[in-house]
């Protein structure tokens, strides 16, 4: 088993940063892909970013180039750093746990967090 708690979000306004992070306890953390999702009202949860346990990265089109994410294996943690945000990042956002390598679907993944709230006004 592996446990995941998020933590760092917030209300921002547009083009402000946030640095969400995922602590993880459990299994060892470091056999394990990573990845964040998020949730909109009413839409499906997407993936955002994700980091293997080489630290490769992969990221979805719509913040490529904003978001960044890395891990910490001392501290068995991810980050995810939001720059430049606008209100369509406004969702739910969740970490996920996986092992071997990085996918986008959501339903590959093992283990969830509870989700933080990021709020992004305009």
């Amino acid at each position: 088993q592996v446990q995941l708690v998020e933590s760092g979000g917030g209300l921002v306004q547009a083009g402000g940063s946030l640095r969400l992070s995922c602590v993880a306890s459990g299994r060892t953390f470091s056999n394990y892909a990573i990845g964040w999702f998020r949730q909109a009202p009413g839409k499906e949860r997407a993936f955002v970013a994700g980091i293997s346990r080489s630290t490769s990265t992969h990221y979805a089109d719509s913040v490529q180039g904003r978001f960044t994410i890395s891990r910490d294996n001392a501290k068995n943690t991810v980050y995810l750093q939001m720059n430049s945000l606008k209100p369509e990042d406004t969702a739910v956002y969740y970490c996920a746990a996986k092992r071997l390598s990085i996918s986008l679907d959501v339903r590959l993944y093992d283990y969830w967090g509870q989700g933080t709230q990021v709020t992004v006004s305009s």
